[in-house]
């Protein structure tokens, strides 16, 4: 290292440390994490930070576990006949995802089934039928008629609402926490939104006592605790009911008009590291989408088009990255909180306002997944919805309906978080498993955090009558 990077990597050692660990260079991140805690005075923050660095290779290490010879035989589940040069060309075009960590490449765990979603080639080989889990919304059906033509014929933005209750639990691994010790957890809750989300009912919790926290927390919770019982696992749960309405603004191009003096929205343009961040690519990504339009309106339907282009995939852990909208940028596919940053990050970059909204979707049936999607501001029409994974239905023969999602959502969700990233309340003591979003829960003891492969969630949802509508 020369003497001008040594002194910086002494006054601020996280910005290496990182950039180590992003090149899979974990052993020597490990060195400079141990060197730098050992310094005297550090700074509290900085030592958390590193601390977490060195929790963040283990969570890495979690995500990517499969090695060279198991990738390749869990892919011959699928091919066959798969041959050499086919594994090695699609190892090297990271359409098998993988990182290399001190010398030797690790497979992500979804890396297979992600391939067949990034690669008409791997899926034309494919012995047998991918099997896809998509949600009933993903395709136009009669929920997204219902909804524009309630649109149409009311005036009203608010639309097509579902009545549903819920019930979310998280059951912790039996010893996972010494008995006695008290295991605290924080399940994500509903804010009252008007026209989106209204008369939440709370109905019961396990245990009975329990935290709401107020409406004001943008990523709300409630917050259960209880002692551990040797050899048992711990169970919280929460049950509650609300109406949840479609969204759908009949947007008219031509009456879109520039934002004007508006520092109100101030925050919703700027960046955010380390996941909101124009940098060189970000900008050059944008240009070659946008070109030369300059109307708010039909620039965010290039930019979503755009991202929408991108394959779904199923992602790492977002704590393990270190800039999301980066990454899905970069990448052959992103997941639904990947392509919402980089959409909010391009549209932010464009002079429109964007900002986060994520929770569950569930369905009529027993469908029920982790969403995450956002909103755009548009004057003279203010926010308006967008969810550019569920993206653009083409062929549809009613336009509202194609573009149903951006400047609509339907009623199948429930959203927990109105931004990302800020704090719980009560606050957690130790580092958040999910550092980003907040949709399975958090866990903790004054032991420290416990992660993802310490305990289990579970979400159910029933579809009511809605009162009044006869729906």
């Amino acid at each position: 290292m020369a003497a001008t990077d040594a002194a910086l990597s002494a006054t601020d050692p996280l910005p290496d440390v990182i950039a180590r660990i992003d090149s899979g260079d974990f052993r020597e991140a490990t060195v400079r994490i141990d060197a730098a805690l050992a310094q005297p005075g550090l700074d509290a923050r900085t030592r958390a930070d590193l601390e977490f660095q060195r929790e963040r290779m283990r969570r890495i290490r979690l995500d990517f576990t499969l090695t060279a010879d198991q990738a390749r035989a869990k892919l011959r589940e699928s091919i066959p006949d798969l041959r050499e040069d086919e594994f090695q060309r699609w190892t090297q075009a990271d359409l098998l995802e993988h990182m290399v960590i001190d010398g030797t490449p690790w497979y992500f765990n979804r890396s297979i089934s992600n391939l067949f979603r990034v690669s008409p080639e791997a899926m034309a080989r494919r012995a047998t039928p991918f099997q896809r889990n998509d949600g009933p919304m993903e395709n136009a059906n009669a929920y997204h008629d219902e909804a524009v033509a309630d649109a149409r014929r009311t005036g009203n933005s608010s639309v097509a609402p579902r009545r549903v209750r819920v019930k979310q639990s998280i059951t912790v691994d039996a010893d996972a926490v010494p008995a006695g010790e008290t295991v605290r957890a924080w399940i994500p809750y509903p804010r009252a939104i008007p026209g989106r989300q209204e008369d939440i009912r709370f109905l019961a919790s396990l245990p009975a006592k329990q935290r709401i926290a107020p409406e004001s927390t943008m990523q709300r919770t409630v917050y259960l605790e209880q002692p551990a019982v040797a050899g048992k696992p711990t169970t919280f749960s929460i049950n509650y009911e609300l109406t949840i309405f479609g969204e759908h603004h009949l947007i008219d191009p031509d009456k879109v008009t520039s934002l004007g003096d508006r520092p109100d929205l101030a925050p919703y343009l700027a960046e955010r590291p380390p996941h909101i961040v124009f940098t060189d690519e970000m900008r050059a990504f944008s240009k070659k989408a946008v070109g030369d339009e300059t109307n708010p309106y039909r620039i965010a339907k290039k930019l979503f088009q755009a991202v929408d282009a991108i394959p779904w995939g199923g992602a790492r852990e977002y704590s393990t990255i270190t800039n999301i909208s980066d990454y899905a940028l970069r990448g052959n596919h992103a997941d639904c909180g990947q392509q919402t940053l980089l959409l909010m990050t391009l549209l932010r970059l464009n002079g429109i306002p964007s900002r986060w909204q994520s929770g569950m979707v569930y369905s009529d049936g027993t469908y029920d997944n982790l969403h995450d999607w956002g909103a755009l501001y548009l004057a003279p029409y203010g926010w308006v919805p967008m969810d550019v994974t569920t993206g653009q239905f083409n062929g549809t023969r009613d336009p509202e309906v194609e573009w149903f999602y951006l400047g609509g959502l339907d009623a199948y969700r429930i959203a927990f978080n109105d931004d990302f990233g800020t704090d719980f309340m009560p606050a957690k003591q130790h580092v958040r498993s999910e550092t980003v979003d907040s949709q399975r829960g958090e866990v903790e003891w004054a032991g420290g955090n416990l992660y993802f492969d310490q305990w289990d969630y579970s979400f159910e949802a029933q579809v009511l009558p809605v009162a009044g509508t006869g729906r």
